[in-house]
């Protein structure tokens, strides 16, 4: 896609302003490497926004899922219960362990994974006599899952939640931070999300050494001695530390970001307000969305279709995408275990994604909102 000035990107990076210092005082430093002070201060900062005992900077939320799993003792011949909806991020370090992803639907409410799918799927492998070793919960454009009854079922069978929030820095569910329910949280930095590093991501728990042990895995697991010494697979995942420069001035300006993106949402309703025809992702009783991406669903029986809009969108030089095709759709991830009620295929043939940056201007917004009521008033 050509970098046109006038284009409207569906979520570009927003720098804060102290960026820059970070990264100059690493070049300063001559610390141009995956260690030195910026990713030692900003696993220190992200671990005190979140209220947890430690966070470990990793090279993408990908990777931060991989380590996840593979502290949890997961392998070869374990199921792994995960969310459909989402990104095959998601799934795919399941399988780079060698486990087995048992899929799971969504409910309308906030196109999360549904608590009856997981009731339904454990009970299910328990009179198979083989429970799942860990579950992968996606908090959905940065929407909580519905937390309350999920960590009940959980609890009840014994299943630790990996939360994948990887698209919910700043969401809350009744007041306590994603990330920060389950026995390990993940997220992402990449250069689309509400916050960046360039690329890049986060493993955090309540358990420091659940997150020591990931990070010694991240540098290679090289044994402590004298030499290079290795009895355990290691991997080159850790962040470097230009990039946790970036990551540290992005964290100044959370805040701010998830109520820009916030605001964004908002003035999408205010502007299409007359458009029956859309539904917006819900957001209930206290439940508190960064809404990292603006999103809606049209209802049955629309004139027009999610991929006319995103057409007569592109051809005015804005960027929408569609909702995730789930994971039980993707010929790669077909041959697996479903449970649900099809919410998710649902949710896909319907729903778009509309431009939601930060720094996305009120004029910016007016576009999109008149290229979407041209195609309802044609």
């Amino acid at each position: 896609m050509s970098q046109q000035s006038n284009f409207i990107y569906l979520s570009p990076p927003h720098m804060g302003g102290r960026e820059q210092e970070y990264v100059q005082q690493a070049f300063a430093q001559n610390w141009i490497t995956t260690a030195g002070a910026n990713v030692d201060s900003f696993e220190q900062e992200l671990a005190f926004y979140l209220k947890i005992p430690a966070a470990a900077a990793l090279s993408s939320g990908t990777a931060a899922l991989h380590l996840a799993l593979l502290a949890l003792g997961v392998g070869a011949g374990d199921e792994v219960f995960c969310s459909s909806f989402t990104f095959v991020a998601s799934t795919n370090p399941i399988r780079y362990v060698g486990a087995t992803p048992v899929f799971l639907d969504s409910e309308a409410t906030t196109w999360n994974l549904c608590p009856n799918a997981l009731e339904n799927a454990l009970q299910d492998r328990q009179k198979k006599g083989k429970l799942p070793k860990a579950l992968v919960l996606v908090h959905l454009y940065g929407m909580p899952s519905q937390m309350r009854e999920i960590l009940e079922i959980t609890q009840h069978y014994g299943i630790p939640i990996i939360e994948d929030a990887a698209e919910a820095l700043g969401s809350t569910y009744h007041g306590q931070l994603l990330g920060t329910f389950g026995i390990a949280g993940v997220f992402s930095f990449n250069g689309n999300k509400i916050i960046t590093t360039s690329g890049g991501g986060a493993l955090v728990s309540p358990d420091a050494a659940l997150v020591n042990h990931a990070r010694w895995l991240a540098t290679q697991a090289k044994d402590p001695l004298p030499y290079y010494h290795h009895t355990t697979m290691g991997y080159n995942y850790r962040l470097s530390n230009v990039s946790a420069g970036i990551g540290r001035g992005q964290l100044e300006v959370l805040e701010k970001r998830v109520q820009q993106r916030r605001q964004v949402f908002e003035r999408y309703q205010e502007l299409l307000q007359g458009i029956t025809e859309l539904e917006w992702q819900p957001e209930p009783q206290g439940f508190y969305a960064n809404r990292w991406l603006s999103c809606f669903t049209l209802k049955k029986g629309s004139n027009v279709s999610p991929e006319e809009l995103k057409l007569k969108l592109l051809a005015q030089h804005i960027e929408s995408r569609p909702l995730w095709q789930p994971m039980h759709r993707q010929p790669l991830y077909q041959k697996y275990d479903y449970f649900g009620t099809h919410v998710s295929d649902d949710l896909f043939a319907r729903g778009l994604c509309l431009p939601s940056g930060s720094s996305l201007t009120q004029g910016d917004q007016e576009r999109v909102a008149q290229v979407i009521k041209d195609a309802f008033s044609a």
